[in-house]
């Protein structure tokens, strides 16, 4: 049986050139790939965690809109950090997004992500709405 999946596009995010889809709905779920710290037009924004966070959450925000989620409706996040200390400050600022309950969550610490600049990178698995 072949599942059934659809790609959410997504105009607020820098835009994939059709590497990979920056969502696909399958079976109930939205599948959000890993965002990182930059804006629509590709650029990085901020050079220190709070910043970057901050940005990946927006960017997830127009992800989940774009499907018609929204933050309470995220159950799974994978979170990738490329310094274990910056752990407390990627926490401060995801609990201003997550405000009604937190998802199960992953965290792991990489040696580095797809541009060296980057800090923070976070995916998700959200339940669509029925």
């Amino acid at each position: 049986m072949r599942l059934l999946i659809e790609r959410v596009l997504v105009n607020a995010t820098a835009d994939t050139s059709g590497l990979y889809s920056q969502a696909i709905k399958s079976n109930g779920l939205l599948f959000i790939s890993g965002q990182v710290g930059i804006d629509k037009n590709g650029e990085l924004i901020g050079h220190d965690i709070a910043t970057q966070t901050n940005q990946v959450m927006k960017n997830l925000k127009a992800t989940l809109k774009a499907a018609g989620c929204t933050f309470d409706d995220v159950i799974k996040i994978s979170v990738f950090l490329v310094n274990l200390d910056d752990r407390p400050k990627f926490h401060e600022v995801r609990k201003k997004y997550f405000t009604e309950g937190q998802p199960a969550s992953t965290l792991l610490v990489v040696k580095s992500l797809a541009n060296k600049d980057y800090l923070v990178e976070v995916e998700a698995v959200a339940q669509l709405p029925t």
